[in-house]
């Protein structure tokens, strides 16, 4: 895949985890299913709608996949689509960005960025 990041969606404590240890070793769904599921720019509207619609404190986090090497797999999930999951916890040196789920006036996902 040629797609440089991906984005996990954490609940706030989820993201106080991930700040105060430096890593994430995933959400129950995670953990029961062995990996941490991410999606990339294209299905995170759609992982939104299914798995947090009425949440509050969502948060979106950008993880550069570059640093992820062999723990990251892309496997066929939702619809036949390849989505990114990481086989090991999450951590720090590979989040280039979050922030907290905010929409463009247009209604389409604000995405973190850096900086």
């Amino acid at each position: 895949m040629a797609e440089a990041v991906a984005y996990k969606i954490l609940l706030g404590p989820e993201l106080a985890r991930l700040e105060a240890d430096g890593r994430f070793d995933g959400a129950p769904v995670d953990l029961a299913d062995g990996y941490i599921h991410m999606s990339t720019a294209d299905q995170l509207g759609e992982t939104l709608a299914r798995h947090f619609a009425g949440r509050d404190d969502v948060h979106i986090v950008t993880v550069d996949l570059s640093v992820l090497g062999d723990a990251l797999k892309w496997e066929v999930s939702r619809g036949g689509a390849l989505f990114p999951h990481l086989y090991a916890p999450l951590t720090l040196d590979a989040v280039l960005a979050y922030g907290p789920l905010e929409y463009e006036p247009d209604g389409t996902i604000r995405l973190p960025v850096a900086g």
